[in-house]
């Protein structure tokens, strides 16, 4: 099986560096420059678990054209949510009819974006649980844990011995759409992380952030229960209704009972907050303004997850970069009393 991967930022390049390291056959498209770095250099791989895998830079096969993808089996499509309609139109003159695309980006649309326009490819859902760092040009490190989560289909089935070999291991699911919604829930922080200007573990030990948190959670938790055709997949020992009660323990306790959500690096950051800090813009619209969008659609709002899209537009443009957290807590609760 030859694996493309189409967008091979931190979170491509760690899965398909892995696949490589693994013995798949894997050729990256991306930046120029990220390339260079990696056939000059190699890629180490690493993670918070005590991996350390390296691979040759003579091993890898890296281009900034789609145009290399044309004999792959698989795609592996990392881009940013923003990009994909470009991911699209690019891979559409390239890719023969019936190759399967495995989204694996944030969000929980971009399936629905990928079908319609690539209508002759097979598009798979999937799902990347952790986060991945980058500690230098050539260096990647996952820095928080949890399995990929991929569409149960027989092209998924038949890739899945290369991620397991890979220490990747593919949790094949039938229920999709749900499991997409509960790291959707959890990808809220991003926002709330990117506007703290804090490493992860350090935001989330923070109750005032925390706090934050349950507040976007329960304002998308409300929406999906309204909406009344899916309920969240539970990809946690907590229930995704029970988050928000959780996040709301004050510290001692919530280290207590949730010790498994401050397993991350301490240097580790959400990727909104990489973007802000690299002057990219942020993928809010795909996460906070899902929920929004999801309000929209039942003729409701969502205020907290509105606020939440507008500060981070905001720090990305030219305002405030930091806030600390009572006031971004107080700056939510009033959206609430506001909207």
């Amino acid at each position: 099986m030859k694996i493309g991967v189409f967008g091979a930022g931190a979170v491509g390049g760690f899965v398909g560096g892995c696949l490589l390291a693994g013995g798949a056959e894997v050729i990256f498209v991306g930046r120029a420059a990220r390339g260079a770095a990696w056939r000059k250099d190699g890629l180490r791989l690493t993670d918070l678990d005590g991996r350390d895998d390296f691979v040759a830079p003579e091993r890898i096969v890296y281009s900034d054209t789609a145009s290399s993808l044309a004999d792959c089996d698989l795609v592996l499509l990392t881009v940013k949510s923003g990009q994909t309609g470009g991911a699209a139109t690019e891979l559409s003159s390239v890719l023969r009819s019936g190759i399967p695309v495995l989204s694996l980006q944030n969000g929980v649309n971009n399936a629905a974006t990928l079908q319609q326009l690539l209508p002759s490819a097979k598009i798979l859902r999937g799902m990347v649980p952790f986060n991945v760092t980058t500690p230098g040009p050539a260096h990647l490190h996952r820095a928080t844990e949890g399995n990929m989560a991929v569409a149960d289909d027989p092209v998924a089935a038949a890739a899945a011995p290369f991620f397991t070999a890979a220490g990747l291991a593919l949790d094949l699911r039938r229920d999709m759409e749900e499991v997409q919604w509960a790291k959707l829930l959890m990808n809220l922080n991003n926002a709330i992380n990117a506007l703290s200007g804090l490493p992860l573990r350090e935001q989330l030990q923070t109750r005032g952030f925390r706090l934050c948190l349950a507040l976007a959670q329960r304002e998308a938790l409300s929406l999906l229960a309204a909406q009344g055709r899916l309920r969240p997949a539970r990809l946690t020992p907590l229930p995704p209704g029970w988050l928000p009660s959780v996040l709301s323990l004050p510290d001692a306790l919530f280290r207590a009972i949730a010790g498994r959500m401050l397993k991350i690096d301490a240097t580790a950051r959400s990727s909104m907050a990489d973007d802000l800090a690299a002057g990219r813009f942020p993928e809010v619209d795909w996460i906070n303004g899902a929920v929004v969008a999801l309000a929209t659609k039942l003729g409701r709002r969502a205020p907290v997850n509105e606020r939440l899209c507008t500060l981070v537009k905001d720090a990305a443009t030219s305002g405030r970069k930091t806030w600390a957290a009572d006031a971004l807590l107080a700056e939510l609760r009033q959206s609430v009393r506001s909207g």
